[in-house]
Formats: C-alpha cells, structure tokens, sequence
C-alpha cells in the first residue's frame, strides 16, 4: 500500500496544486500514481473544467468527463462552505462511514501504485455534524502531507495543525510551505523557524517558481 493523505493548514492553500504536480512527477517515472478529491464544495457545473478535480484528472492524463468527475469526487457540493455546511444547504450530508470505506475500496484497489487522497479545506474543516477531516485521516490511518502557505500567520497554523495531528497519532511525513503571492515574510526563514519546531519532519520550501528539484525533496520525504 502506497496510499498519502493531503491536508492543509486552511483553504486555498495549494493541496490541489500539490498532489496535481507529485501525480504527474510519479506518472513520469513510470509508476501509475493516482489521486481522488472525495469530497469537494463550491463545485460549479459551469466551471467544472477548472475544478479541483478536472485539474487532478488532467494531471492522471484523464478528461474531466461527467463520469470521471463523478468517480474522483463522488460528494460534490455547490456553496464553496465547509462541507457540512454545503450539504445541508442542498438538503444532504456526507456519510462519514460511506467516506471513510469508498477511501479504504481506492486503496485496496491501487496496490502498490501510490494513491493520493486530497482533503477539503485545513484539518480541521468538519464533515458532518460531528466528523472533521482530522477523524476522517484518523480513520484511514495513512500517512500526511501537510500543506501550508507563507503568509504572516502562517506559522502559527501549521505548528498548530501539525500539533493537531500528531496528538490524533497521525504519521506526517512532509511539510510543505507553497509561497503565497505577495507575502511580506520571508519564505526561506519560515521554512527555518516552522523546521525548529517540527523535529525530524522535512519542510520543504516550494517557490513560485520552482517545482522540479521541491518534488524530488518532497517525494523521498513521503517515501513515495
């Protein structure tokens, strides 16, 4: 089994842009690496072909066709909220049970192959009225990669998720700091401070305008 979780500090952080980039870095060595995105708000039929998972299926060499949509994200929601929030505005929920056992029938069926399971919003976004994506990772008891951004704050909320994580006994393998546009902090001496305090944990710094030496780091820190 080769299976990652991708988590993030919050929102818009870059967890798509991430696992859409180690997808195709792993295809390019050969290895049949996939990703699904199970749960998704602010899904908008209009502009699915830019959604999170249109740019995970093109990443797999796949079409966002409405049936490829469907098997990557299968709980889709409209209102970009939290997704419990999201479902109940259409009069739905998300069954964490059928979550947590549709993610364990993707790892079994990927084997060997790496399997990356994208969250949706930080590790503390909820679920239904009393799961968040921390239980959901819980449950599926695989490893983390944590994604973060470098704005002014930043520290602070990934020291405090990553605190989040180890106390549920979670595996975080990597930290990633996706420079934000315009930040004011330095993202080099972000990556410093955020590694003092993240012991053996590697934090890989990912510049705008890097990528391809960021994936080779990033992927032997997740052993993957």
């Amino acid at each position: 089994m080769s299976a990652l979780f991708v988590t993030a500090t919050g929102t818009e952080i870059g967890k798509t842009f991430i696992t859409a980039a180690l997808i195709r870095y792993l295809r390019r060595q050969g290895r049949m690496a996939r990703a699904i995105k199970p749960v998704v708000s602010g899904f908008d039929d209009v502009t699915k072909p830019e959604s999170d998972p249109a740019v995970l299926l093109r990443a797999m060499g796949q079409a966002p066709t409405d049936g490829a949509l469907a098997e990557t994200s299968p709980w889709r929601f409209a209102a970009p909220l939290s997704p419990d929030m999201a479902a109940r505005r259409e009069g739905r929920a998300v069954d964490f049970g059928a979550l947590v056992r549709h993610c364990r029938r993707e790892i079994a069926a990927a084997g060997e192959d790496p399997l990356l399971i994208e969250g949706v919003g930080g590790a503390m976004v909820p679920l239904t009225d009393h799961e968040t994506v921390l239980d959901w990772i819980a449950a599926l008891r695989v490893p983390v990669l944590l994604v973060a951004g470098s704005y002014l704050g930043t520290i602070s909320h990934t020291l405090t998720t990553l605190g989040v994580l180890r106390t549920a006994g979670l595996d975080v393998r990597a930290i990633v700091l996706n420079e934000t546009l315009g930040s004011t902090v330095p993202l080099e001496e972000t990556r410093e401070t955020v590694s003092r305090f993240a012991d053996d944990i590697s934090v890989v710094a990912l510049a705008r305008q890097g990528l391809p030496a960021e994936l080779d780091a990033i992927a032997a820190a997740l052993c993957l």
